[in-house]
This record gives structure tokens, sequence and C-alpha cells, in this order.
């Protein structure tokens, strides 16, 4: 999935990663509400007189205070403000006789302004209104009031309007290559939250471990969940193991549990289920779906491997096995099946594919895999559901409602956004937080390739050689964290922190509100919020060594 630049191109790139373009503004800003600290930065916000003293809060009134949801908003809130001197949060209606102490108001309107997941926030000295169309409008108005509260408990009075850029708003994380515990999956999830991000692409198979309980093909877990060791730092050859061996995988209990906290906090988890390729675990669980007859372990090293899945009708029933039991867990609409780095060596020597080429009447191995992908979003769409591949999916020819996640630069994502497909933008030039920060010699060990901070705030989503239409299909963008050198919950924030704060900004405010200068007058006290929820992150131009 990776392939970093050399280190002498790294380090003549570190002055170009620097430069962002800034144009001028036409968002309503007061030059007073300049010095007010909101990641990402919202559409609009004017700033009062006075403050609001939220440390007195003690009701929130509700437009519906039976809604389940507005009830979990409010016990949200009173989690997040913790630290504030409040009393537990009464919930009552709006419409209550007022007395006298002060408020946090929820409004539900029908009238849906700026799209779904947009609010507006009023904080005056008499109170603060949330108002939005939809409850993920009303929470992310309070995570904009959560960032502005300061450590004395008082909000500035402010105006806000505000609404996201793109509706795919994305952080990854691959648990295939190192496994993490479900507490660490939660913080992770509750950290996008809180930047607005909506997705979590949660990487769950790959050659080196198989992490999601399959309760029809129980070997998945059993077998292809553990791995004897793991190739030391970058030794390849000749190859050098740690002798410790490693794995773990979410049982559905877990799977379920992650997937309700998350639709808590307005984050859709998307699962990926990798094929053809990075399939090594699965194959040593079950050979019978090799083209080769084996026998097969669970990876130790990293890389591309050579065996995928026969393109077998063997193959094919398990695999729609495996994703029925998957679709049963994930009620999201997208479905992502991985397509990337599937070499077709084993394809060639196959009997059994060149039987598949010969009998559809296929050109060579491309269209095969095309073939191959088009069997699986067919059945995915049999239960309403959507395909999303990597951009190698566009060779051979695309499946005909897929999605595509550009990954090898953005013109996989032009070319599909041309044929009418819808795209998430996510470069390895700007969106793959395990490429080094800085200079490698003062940085953890990185699978390789430069990625500064700057650099991930200079991102466009959306190319300029699209026309307007075509310019639809491109639904935002994601943070990919791959973590073949991030052993440790620890590691993982280390490289995705700060830096999903500059992507968070990217996809949600508007393109002529970016500036980086703003942005980094804002980040200090964004880092401070990092502190207090416990979040490791990059602190500095030369960062300490990370060995826990």
């Amino acid at each position: 999935m990776i392939r970093p630049a050399p280190l002498a191109l790294i380090l003549l790139a570190v002055a170009a990663c620097t430069a962002v373009t800034r144009s001028p503004t036409s968002v309503e800003t007061t030059a007073r509400a300049e010095g007010l600290s909101v990641t990402p930065r919202p559409h609009s916000i004017v700033l009062g007189e006075g403050r609001s003293p939220l440390s007195q809060v003690s009701q929130i009134r509700a437009s519906h205070p039976a809604d389940p949801r507005i009830r979990k908003l409010a016990h949200l809130w009173q989690g997040w403000s913790e630290r504030l001197p409040t009393d537990p949060l009464e919930i009552v209606a709006e419409a209550a006789p007022a007395t006298g102490e002060r408020s946090i108001v929820l409004r539900l309107r029908t009238a849906v302004d700026d799209g779904d997941e947009s609010y507006q926030l009023s904080v005056k000295p008499g109170g603060i209104v949330v108002e939005a169309s939809t409850h993920a409008g009303l929470f992310y108005g309070l995570q904009t009031l959560r960032q502005l509260t300061d450590r004395q408990g008082s909000v500035p009075a402010v105006e806000i309007r505000d609404a996201p850029r793109y509706p795919y708003r994305g952080l990854h994380l691959d648990v295939g290559r190192h496994y993490f515990p479900v507490d660490f999956i939660k913080k992770y999830i509750d950290v996008m939250a809180m930047y607005k991000l909506n997705t979590f692409h949660w990487h769950l198979t790959e050659d080196q471990g198989w992490r999601i309980e399959i309760k029809r093909y129980p070997k998945l877990t059993e077998v292809g969940a553990f791995r004897r060791e793991t190739v030391l730092e970058k030794n390849r050859d000749p190859y050098v193991g740690d002798g410790i061996p490693h794995g773990g995988f979410y049982t559905q209990e877990e799977v379920r549990e992650v997937v309700a906290y998350a639709s808590e906090r307005y984050v859709t988890v998307i699962p990926e289920i990798e094929m053809p390729g990075h399939s090594t675990a699965a194959l040593a669980a079950y050979p019978e779906l090799a083209c080769t007859d084996g026998p097969f372990e669970v990876a130790t090293s990293w890389g591309v491997k050579k065996d995928v899945y026969c393109p077998s009708e063997e193959t094919f029933a398990f695999l729609e096995g495996v994703l029925t039991e998957v679709m049963d867990l994930f009620p999201s609409r997208y479905i992502h099946i991985g397509g990337d780095e599937a070499p077709k060596d084993r394809w060639r020597d196959s009997a059994v594919a060149q039987a598949v080429i010969e009998r559809e009447g296929l050109a060579d191995e491309d269209e095969l895999q095309s073939y191959f992908i088009r069997r699986i979003e067919t059945f995915l769409a049999r239960h309403d559901r959507r395909l999303i591949g990597w951009d190698e999916i566009l060779e051979g020819g695309l499946a005909p409602d897929a999605t595509v996640m550009s990954w090898r630069g953005t013109e996989g994502g032009i070319e599909a956004a041309k044929q009418g497909h819808d795209v998430i933008m996510t470069p390895t030039s700007h969106c793959y937080f395990d490429y080094y920060q800085a200079d490698p010699e003062n940085e953890p060990l990185a699978i390789g390739g430069l990625l500064p901070l700057e650099k991930v705030y200079s991102f466009e989503p959306t190319p300029d050689e699209l026309d307007a239409e075509e310019k639809r299909h491109i639904l935002g963008a994601q943070g990919n964290v791959w973590t073949e050198y991030l052993k440790t919950p620890r590691q993982v924030e280390y490289m995705a922190f700060p830096r999903a704060l500059a992507l968070a900004e990217v996809v949600w405010s508007p393109k002529e509100a970016r500036d980086w200068r703003d942005f980094s007058r804002r980040l200090p006290a964004q880092l401070e919020l990092l502190d207090e929820l416990r979040v490791s992150y990059r602190r500095g131009r030369i960062a300490p060594a990370i060995d826990d």
C-alpha cells in the first residue's frame, strides 16, 4: 500500500512542503473573532460583547426533551464538561418556565439550510442556543462550544453559522499489521468526533493478521489472527524476526460495541475486508482458497505477497459468507473491499484462473480482477450496500457503482470522477500519516516518505482538472494510518495528531477560509485539549523517541 520516496528526494522536498497557498477569505469573521480558537474553522464567526459563565449552567432545555438522542447529547456534554464546576444537568422542555438559571438550549428545526450536518451556535450572557436540523448538527455545535469553553468555564459571546464542505471526512486505522484494544479504538473515535471527522475506516484484515470474528469460519481468528513473530525493524535480507508472537481479534460483540459507540458520536464505521490480495492470513486458515497448495502462514514481514485468493466458486462462496456476517455487524452504506496490490502471478499460472478468463471472455488478468470486484459488488448491491476499493480497481474496468479511494496520487480519483464514479481522495502525498513528519534522523521509525503538518494543511481534495459536474463526485478526503512500524496506541496517536486536525479543517472549512498562519495560531489551544484527553502527539520540530 505504501510507496515511500527515496530519502534524498525526501530531504530535498522539505522546503517545498511548507509552502501553502493563501487566498483572500470571503467568510464572515469579525476582526475581534480572530482571537478565538476553533478547529476546524467555522464558516461564519461574529464575536459579541461579554462572556457566558458556562460553569453556572444547570439545565439543558431541549425542543424534544424525550428524544433519546437529545438525552444522549446531554449526557455526552456532561462527560465533556467534567473539568468544570457544574452539577449534573437537568433536561427539561424548552418551553418550561424559566428557573432563573442559565441553560444550554438544544433546538431541532425542520428546515435544512446548509445540509444535514450544519448548525448555528448563539452564545449570549443570558444563555446558549445550539440549533440544527439534525442531531448530528447539534452534536457538532456542542463540539464547537466545547472548544470555546475556557479553563474557568466561560464562553465568549459569539454567533456562529457552520456547515461542512464535504460529506465524507475520514480517518483510517490499520489493525491488521498491529492489533489495538477496543478502548483505544473508542478513544481514536472520540478525538475524530471532536474535530468533526465523521467516518472511521477500520482496516480489519491483512497478510499479517485477520482481526474480526467470523462465526462460520472460525479458523480465520483461531489461525489467521496470530503470527509467530514480526520482522525486526526494517531488516529484509537476511530476515531477522523479533521472536515475539503477536495477535488478537475483535469479537462480534466488541465490533457491535464499537459501532454503537461511534454512532452515538455521529461517526460511521466502514469495515475493510481485503481481496483479492493482502489475504495471506486468510489463506493460512483456509489454504483451499489459494491457487497453489501452500503451505501458508500468517505473514511475519511487510510488503506485497504473491499469494492471493483464487477466483474459484469456493472462494466467492467464502467471501460472500464473510461479507454476510460483516454486513450484519456494520450498518454502513459502504463496505471497503481493498483491491490494492494484488499481484497476478498466481493467476497467470492457475488453471482455475485461466479457465475463468476463457469462460467469461476476459482479455487478461487485469480484467479478471475487474470481474472479481464486479462479482463482489453485485453481491453487496443485493444487500443494498455500496462497494469502495483502492484505485487499483480501475484496472481492467471499473465496477458499475464502485466508489474509488484514490491513494496513488489523485490521478485515479480524477479518472474515476470523469467516468461518473464517486471518489474519496487519500493520496500518499498529503494523507499518509504513517510517513515521517520531519527529518527521519530526529523522528521515530516510520515506513518512509515525508509529510509535515504544513503539507497536510495545503491539500486541496477537488482537482482543478474536473468540470463542475465531475467535481460533485469528490465526496471528501481521508487520512490513513498504516501500522507496520506503529506497535502501540501511543505511537499511532503520535503519527495521527495533530496532522488529523489539519485534514479536518481541509474537509470541513470553506476553501477560501483556510490560512496556515491562522491555523498555526489556533493550534496550541487544540493541543491543550489533546493534553486533557491524554492524547500523544508530535509537539515540535524535534520529537522525542517513542519506545512504549
